[in-house]
């Protein structure tokens, strides 16, 4: 911190001081700057694009599932690249009601997709149930699936 308060101290000086010099230099740095970020921000909101296109459904089945994972997954790729990677977290809910009733505890289940996952393509498989708060029946409740991450291949 006190290092980067020097630094900024240091270039207002030879900015004031040495003007012609340093507004050339910190032009480019800046134009530098806004490009990456630019460039960033365009990645960023490329892989929000291509995760909206995955269709992921979360359903309490355990006619399908075995007992200890009764949760079935299904997921879709719908996007125009690969998918590489996939994380969730399953949040839990009764039918019409906002409030979460999935405990996001430290040794909660961690949900990973399939890996690598071609256009088109679907996926199945069942998951570990999340912990649920006191009182709820697994069977009453509505699954999905959010704070979903993932990558694409270019």
């Amino acid at each position: 911190m006190l290092i980067g308060i020097l630094l900024i101290l240091t270039w207002l000086v030879l900015l004031i001081r040495y003007p012609a010099k340093a507004l050339p230099i910190s032009a480019a740095a800046l134009i530098g700057l806004l490009l990456v970020g630019a460039w960033m921000y365009w990645l960023d909101q490329r892989e929000k694009r291509q995760l909206a296109h995955l269709e992921l459904r979360i359903a309490f089945a355990p006619e399908r599932c075995p007992a200890d994972r009764p949760l079935a997954l299904d997921l879709k790729n719908g996007a125009r690249a690969p998918l590489q990677e996939l994380r969730w977290d399953v949040a839990a809910y009764r039918p019409g009601d906002t409030v979460n009733l999935a405990r996001n505890l430290y040794d909660a289940p961690r949900y990973r997709g399939p890996g690598e996952l071609l256009p088109g393509d679907s996926w199945q498989d069942c998951l570990p149930l999340p912990t649920l708060r006191a009182g709820y029946r697994a069977a009453t409740l509505e699954y999905r699936a959010e704070r979903i991450q993932g990558s694409f291949a270019n």
